[in-house]
């Protein structure tokens, strides 16, 4: 294995699937890297929302309009949810990702108006995707997945209908093209 590949993977990274993983629980996805270490790594997807409101899941979770969606994390423990927070400084029993963004242990705190202060957010996710120890190596060098740095706006902000299209774009050129392809080629 690479060493310079092992180097470059660390969580708080962003993983675009390639156009050749053609793994339906994979294709076209974005995932953020939660975790990452001799045990392997577990991330979440990105860019599949579901229908499902958060407060469904969640009794006393506070969001003033409901608009708030779970999203599919992977497809690892479907039925059990991970969430990450946006905040400033880190909610009580946490850990953090990257800067400003957390996954915390204790969701009753959550609940609480202001928990976050008054600029954090929360998505919450059914499922995630994990990988054994070196497996995710071996899949990026085989070119299933490329690295990119992450941020908050792209965790929480951007539009997750277009997201892997515009990480095939921030590949650069030789990619960007593949940024207009459909989810099914057939369809093309």
């Amino acid at each position: 294995m690479d060493r310079e590949l092992s180097e470059a993977v660390s969580k708080g990274k962003i993983l675009v699937a390639m156009p050749k993983l053609n793994d339906p629980n994979f294709r076209q996805t974005v995932i953020l890297l939660c975790e990452y270490g001799p045990d392997g790594a577990l991330g979440v997807v990105l860019n599949r929302p579901t229908e499902m409101a958060v407060s469904m899941l969640m009794d006393g979770f506070h969001d003033e309009n409901g608009e708030k969606k779970v999203y599919a994390g992977g497809p690892v423990a479907r039925n059990g949810m991970l969430i990450l927070c946006r905040s400033e400084e880190a909610p009580y029993d946490s850990h953090s990702v990257f800067d400003g963004v957390f996954v915390p242990k204790d969701l009753e705190k959550l609940k609480t108006p202001g928990s976050l202060g008054s600029s954090g957010e929360v998505r919450c996710y059914l499922g995630y995707a994990g990988w054994a120890p070196g497996q995710l190596e071996v899949e990026l060098s085989e070119g299933a997945w490329s690295l990119l740095p992450s941020d908050a706006t792209l965790v929480f902000d951007a539009d997750p209908s277009f997201l892997w299209s515009q990480m095939m774009r921030r590949l650069g050129d030789r990619w960007s093209f593949y940024a207009t392809m459909p989810a099914d080629p057939s369809l093309n």
